[in-house]
């Protein structure tokens, strides 16, 4: 109920300020496991990334955003758990893999910080689907969050890793690529529109 309320509250923000549009939806699953990937530009891409679906998007928050008074008690409550800084804990990827277990929708920013695209990723989300056997859904997140110019989300269609299962960690290495490549292309091809 919490997290149907706090997603309506930033699909309408979002459409007022930053004229939002999602473009893609049609690509998302409407069930079964989903690791959904995105660029990365700033501390409003999960909401924004998430607020378009349907589905609830599970993501992962630095701890210490759950010591801040009020932000502490609201991010649970939409569907975010604690992780580390500088790494990624046990308790985080199995936590992450039973979501996935269970049919959920996780979201992840694979450079793991601010870039929009423009790092390398880290190896999490393709061990994730990788280990699930979830679809990964790659997300380009195009605009700079400056109020009333269009911000715009694209969905694009699942990237298939089939070919890197059981391929040890260069495999894991060869599947972040893919994921990222094809998250560098979404966002030229859409910024140049």
């Amino acid at each position: 109920m919490f997290y149907v309320f706090f997603r309506g509250v930033f699909r309408v923000l979002f459409r007022s300020v930053f004229f939002l549009r999602a473009e893609g939806l049609e690509n998302i699953p409407s069930e079964g496991a989903v690791v959904l990937c995105g660029n990365h530009t700033s501390n409003w891409d999960p909401p924004l990334m998430g607020s378009p679906l349907k589905r609830k998007v599970h993501y992962m928050a630095k701890a210490e955003l759950f010591d801040v008074p009020v932000l502490g008690y609201v991010l649970p409550k939409i569907a975010a758990f604690p992780v580390k800084r500088g790494g990624v804990s046990k308790e985080s990827i199995r936590l992450s893999l039973q979501l996935l277990k269970d049919g959920e929708v996780m979201g992840i920013f694979p450079e793991g910080t601010r870039s929009n695209a423009g790092g390398m990723g880290k190896k999490g989300a393709a061990s994730l689907a990788l280990k699930s056997g979830a679809a990964v859904i790659p997300a380009a997140i195009i605009g700079n969050y400056k109020p009333f110019r269009q911000m715009k989300v694209v969905y694009g269609p699942p990237v298939d890793l089939s070919e890197f299962e059981n391929s040890g960690s260069e495999g894991l290495e060869q599947a972040t690529d893919k994921i990222m490549s094809t998250i560098r292309s979404m966002v030229k091809q859409h910024e140049s529109k």
